[in-house]
């Protein structure tokens, strides 16, 4: 019997949540949020979400942790206007969130739906996927290196809670070097198995 060298990484994400990584409550000019765990670890690397019940946009926060890789990752918010704004990044980590200025009521930040979901952090060839749908169709963009590597394979969900789709790979599989990434709105991706050696 010969043995396979194929492995396998299951992916999948909670719903989005406005307070997951601080709850509403009122910062102090140039001060820190109190997250709910130090650091706070998402479930996905994903983009974070900050929110205001008053007008902080004349303020900016700066967000520490890591990015998708592990890698240090330092980003200035401008606040919102009586609603919420969304990171560039992606965060595997929030180390903390700091006012750069008198934010206006209460804030607070939590996870967006954008996921970037690791494959494998090394090269790979991916040989195949089976996807679970959600009731809301949307594009899947598999990257390699990081989230805004080169895109080496994009496809469409289909609106069909709980549908599953086993989508074509070519026979020799798609290579990605540095590592592979799944890039997706966790509302229109339920989940997904990638297959790769």
């Amino acid at each position: 019997m010969s043995s396979s060298d194929i492995q396998s990484t299951f992916i999948e994400a909670a719903a989005a949540s406005a307070a997951a990584i601080s709850t509403a409550d009122t910062v102090a000019e140039n001060a820190p949020m109190v997250l709910t765990a130090s650091p706070y670890v998402p479930d996905q690397p994903r983009k974070i979400t900050l929110t205001s019940v008053g007008n902080s946009s004349g303020i900016s926060f700066t967000v520490v942790g890591l990015d998708e890789t592990g890698a240090a990752a330092t980003e200035s918010i401008t606040g919102a206007n009586a609603g919420a704004v969304t990171s560039t990044k992606y965060y595997s980590s929030v180390t903390s969130i700091t006012a750069v200025g008198t934010p206006a009521g209460n804030q607070s930040a939590g996870t967006s739906s954008s996921i970037a979901g690791i494959i494998f952090g090394g090269d790979l060839r991916m040989r195949g996927m089976y996807v679970v749908n959600t009731g809301t169709a949307g594009t899947v963009n598999f990257t390699q290196g990081s989230a805004s590597g080169t895109s080496r394979l994009k496809f469409n969900t289909v609106a069909a809670a709980n549908s599953t789709e086993y989508p074509d790979i070519p026979e020799d599989g798609v290579v990605f070097r540095n590592g592979g990434y799944i890039l997706f709105d966790q509302a229109k991706l339920s989940s997904i198995t990638v297959f790769y050696a």
